[in-house]
């Protein structure tokens, strides 16, 4: 049974949500502040956190430091009513999988969660759709059956798309990890001259792999 992190200061819509998953057979563990959420993080060992970003005691972005303070990777999704796009890519630069504003809808709530718990860990090492091909431990790839050469940093690049596929990855996120040989950080204009690159070793007219989400970040399309 997947375990889910519920903190949501809301009584009613906490025990709402709990009713909600636990039909779905989810085991629900509720929080109602930030110093709650983080004694039962500490606890459990989570599937997933659903997390509010007013809290009584703070915002729910400084969680997710505390999160990553922890070396906890764990999903975790906002449920908000702040609906600012300055407050969207917060959430998203910190990691979070999904920025759900509210009212929503439980249907699409319970459909997000079964997509996120159930989808597969991607191979670290490999990734073949049939067309595009790459062995990360041999930095080897190849596109339609030919050998396709890829720089270090595209090969990383390449990496952090591929673990997170299907999620935006904000411009700021990917900076942070996609780093060049002299350890310096890529800059904005690099990663994209970056990724227009990789579009043109990969991509043709039946095969699109990386989306650019205008003023937001990139996105890995493929499963």
């Amino acid at each position: 049974m997947k375990k889910i992190l519920l903190i949501e200061d809301d009584r009613e819509l906490n025990s709402g949500i709990s009713y909600a998953l636990e039909k779905e057979q989810y085991q629900v563990f509720k929080a109602f502040s930030l110093s709650e959420g983080k004694k039962l993080e500490a606890e459990q060992d989570t599937d997933l956190i659903l997390l509010d970003v007013n809290l009584p005691d703070g915002e729910g972005f400084s969680f997710c430091q505390w999160l990553k303070s922890q070396n906890r990777e764990v999903p975790l999704i906002f449920l908000t009513a702040r609906d600012l796009e300055e407050d969207m890519l917060k959430g998203y630069d910190l990691g979070a999988q999904d920025y759900i504003t509210k009212p929503f809808s439980i249907k699409v709530l319970i459909k997000k969660l079964e997509v996120i718990l159930n989808r597969e860990s991607p191979n670290e090492h490999l990734y073949d759709d049939g067309y595009l091909k790459i062995d990360f431990q041999r930095a080897k790839a190849e596109t339609g059956g030919k050998e396709c050469i890829f720089t270090p940093t595209e090969f990383r690049l390449l990496s952090v798309l591929i673990q997170n596929r299907g999620q935006l990855l904000t411009y700021s996120l990917l900076l942070e990890q996609i780093w060049d040989q002299n350890g310096q950080f890529v800059d904005k204009h690099a990663l994209a001259v970056n990724i227009n690159r990789l579009r043109k070793k990969i991509e043709n007219g039946e095969h699109k792999y990386i989306s650019n989400v205008y003023g937001m970040g990139y996105q890995w399309l493929r499963e």
